[in-house]
């Protein structure tokens, strides 16, 4: 079983462009977005679906790739609209990874900062750009966001 140790922040500036790359485009729709969350996801060219148990800040997740072409039948006709659609930029900082999402679409305008932790004190240094903490707001997860008008405000 792997486990996600995850805090996610909002994004307050665009200061963080200047050591990210091009970013990827994903798209991801829902097949539940209940407890456990059964998400598919096409990431470029590669797809994928996962599973995440309960939980904010840890949760099991699991995840397997499946081709391409039967994740955009599923996102097409399984995962009820709107389908998820943001750009993911990675931005390494003092030896940790942080993955900024730009949402497109009906989130249009909301930026989302994420880093995976070993553990859930693992200290890290908070980027300038960094927001409020939305770790432990549900309305962030992006199984809600699937399912919200716009951006939580």
């Amino acid at each position: 079983m792997g486990t996600e140790i995850e805090r996610k922040f909002l994004v307050t500036s665009g200061i963080w462009r200047a050591g990210a790359g091009p970013g990827i485009r994903l798209r991801q729709g829902y097949l539940h977005a209940g407890t456990p969350v059964v998400r598919i996801r096409q990431a470029g060219e590669l797809a994928f679906l996962t599973i995440k148990g309960p939980g904010l800040l840890a949760r099991a997740e699991y995840e397997y790739p499946i081709p391409p072409e039967d994740a955009e039948a599923m996102l097409a006709s399984l995962c009820p609209p709107p389908i998820i659609d943001k750009t993911r930029h990675r931005l390494a900082l003092d030896g940790l990874t942080w993955e900024i999402d730009e949402f497109a679409g009906h989130l249009a305008g909301l930026v989302l900062a994420e880093i995976e932790l070993a553990s859930p004190d693992e200290p890290f240094a908070r980027p300038a750009w960094l927001g409020s903490e939305v770790t432990e707001d549900p309305r962030y997860q992006n199984a809600a966001l699937s399912r919200a008008p716009g951006p939580p405000g």
